[in-house]
């Protein structure tokens, strides 16, 4: 277990273009970094939200 040999990844390229197609492979490459990003900025307005919610615990109770 470990890091990712050049086999590795050449073996999983290879599966991809047989799976998928030469012609499709790009466009699930855009697609897998895209939801990447958003998952990533999610998980940020998530942490945001859950400091913003700490420090208004931290301020007195309006009357």
């Amino acid at each position: 277990m470990g890091r990712f040999q050049f086999s590795d990844i050449a073996i999983l390229l290879v599966l991809g273009i047989l799976l998928f197609g030469a012609k499709r492979l790009p466009e699930l490459a855009k697609a897998f970094g895209k939801s990447i990003t958003e998952f990533k900025r999610g998980m940020n307005n998530l942490s945001d939200d859950i400091k913003s919610g700490n420090q208004d615990k931290d301020l007195p109770p309006k009357a």
